[in-house]
C-alpha cells in the first residue's frame, strides 16, 4: 500500500476501499460516485508516470494506475513478454474495480492493452467502457517489423532517448538504466511481438490522440482505430512526438474530463 494511503481513507470518507493492490495504484482520493479513470503505461513505464493526471482529475474522476509486473515495488517479479497474457492478468487484477461507470486511457504499449482489456470485458458479458482513450499508438492491426528488444542495453537507451519520453535525470543516472533494463526490455518485447487476433469490433467509441511526428505511428495508422468499434472513433492531432502528451498536458486533461463529466 502506498504511504499514507491506510492514514487517508480512515480519516476521508472520500477515499473508496481499497487504497491500492499490487497490481492497481489509487494515488488520490476521489467521491465514491466518481466515475472510475484506469490508466495503462507505455513500454518501461510505472503507474507513478499518471501520478500528475490523477492529482488533476481526482476531483471528477477516481484515478486508477495500473503497475505492471517487474518494475518499482515489483522488480523482483519475473516479467511478462507477452502482451495477450498480460492483458489477461491486468484483467483478472481490475475485475474488482469494474463497479462502476469505466473509461480506459492507454499511452504507447497501453493503448493496445487498454484495446484487450475492454474486449476481455465485453467477452466476459460485463459493462462496455465508456470510453477509450488510445494516446501514440497504431491500431492493432496494422503491424510492423519491429525489434528494438534485440538490441544491446546502449541502442536501447538511444531508443528513449530519441522518442524523449524518459527523464534527463533517470537517462544520466547509469545505474538507474541499467537496473531498468530487463523491464523496458521485455515491455518492448511484449509490444513488438503482438499480434492481433481477429474478433468482434468494440461497442465503446474511442478516442486516437496522436502526434504528428511520432515516429511510431503515422495518422494514416492512427485512423484505423476506426476498424475496430461499433461506435464513433475521433483523431486528435497534437504537435509533436511520441510523447505529445508531455507538452500538450492542458489539452489532453481537457479531452479527458470533458469525458468523465458526460458520464
Amino acid at each position: 500500500m502506498a504511504p499514507g494511503v491506510a492514514d487517508v481513507q480512515r480519516e476521508n470518507p472520500r477515499v473508496p476501499p481499497g487504497g491500492t493492490t499490487l497490481w492497481v495504484r489509487r494515488f488520490e482520493a476521489s467521491s465514491p460516485k466518481a466515475p472510475r479513470l484506469i490508466c495503462l503505461p507505455h513500454a518501461g513505464g510505472s503507474a507513478s508516470f499518471y501520478l500528475p493526471m490523477a492529482r488533476d482529475l481526482a476531483p471528477v474522476a477516481d484515478v486508477l494506475a495500473v503497475q505492471y509486473p517487474g518494475r518499482q515495488d515489483r522488480r523482483h517479479e519475473p516479467h511478462i513478454e507477452d502482451l495477450h497474457e498480460l492483458a489477461d492478468q491486468t484483467f483478472a487484477a481490475l475485475e474488482p474495480e469494474l463497479d462502476r461507470p469505466v473509461v480506459l486511457f492507454g499511452h504507447s504499449m497501453g493503448a493496445i492493452l487498454a484495446f484487450e482489456i475492454a474486449r476481455r470485458i465485453e467477452a466476459a458479458g460485463g459493462v462496455p467502457p465508456s470510453r477509450l482513450f488510445v494516446s501514440g499508438r497504431r491500431a492493432p492491426g496494422t503491424h510492423r517489423d519491429e525489434r528494438v528488444h534485440q538490441r544491446d542495453d546502449d541502442a536501447l537507451i538511444a531508443e528513449l532517448q530519441s522518442l524523449s519520453g524518459t527523464d534527463d535525470r533517470a537517462l544520466g543516472n547509469e545505474e538507474i538504466m541499467r537496473m531498468s533494463m530487463p523491464s523496458i526490455r521485455s515491455d518492448y518485447k511484449a509490444a513488438e511481438t503482438y499480434r492481433y487476433r481477429p474478433g468482434p469490433p468494440l461497442s465503446s467509441p474511442i478516442s486516437v490522440l496522436i502526434g504528428d511526428d511520432d515516429v511510431k505511428a503515422t495518422i494514416d495508422e492512427a485512423r484505423r482505430w476506426s476498424e475496430h468499434t461499433h461506435a464513433e472513433c475521433t483523431v486528435r492531432v497534437f504537435e509533436g512526438g511520441h510523447f505529445y502528451l508531455l507538452q500538450h498536458k492542458t489539452e489532453v486533461l481537457a479531452d479527458i474530463r470533458a469525458e468523465l463529466l458526460a458520464v
